[in-house]
């Protein structure tokens, strides 16, 4: 394995694992929401969101075990990674969501720019 397919290894990773540990446990935050006073009016948006980011982290894990073969996915990665961010940070600026929710969206920007390094550097050799 090559140095520069070690490091999108790792990337890949790394993302998966913080990715699950940060986003499994939402699954579980419904009763803590409510007890904020912020319960769930469309509860199936909620549980979709957490669903499907909390599957581009398993797919984030199973890349990592053959970065190479998988580097054709690693575009579809970055946008993943860039559309929380998105949406996030006009809301921010607009006052709707908290600051912690858009230091959150940040984490996600860097970690797509780390994807598109490893995208460029598991390149084929021409």
């Amino acid at each position: 394995m090559s140095s520069h397919s070690k490091f999108a290894t790792w990337v890949f990773r790394g993302a998966g694992i913080y990715g699950v540990l940060l986003i499994g446990p939402m699954y579980f935050m419904e009763p803590v929401l409510v007890a904020q006073g912020q319960p769930l009016s469309h509860p199936e948006h909620f549980y979709g969101f957490v669903g499907i980011t909390l599957s581009f982290q398993l797919m984030f894990l199973a890349m990592s075990r053959d970065i190479v073969r998988h580097r054709s996915l690693i575009p579809v990665c970055i946008v993943e990674k860039v559309l929380f961010p998105a949406a996030v940070w006009p809301l921010f600026l607009a006052g709707r969501t908290p600051g912690i929710v858009a230091a959150f969206a940040t984490i996600d920007v860097l970690l797509a720019l780390l994807f598109a390094i490893s995208w460029v550097r598991t390149r084929p050799a021409p």
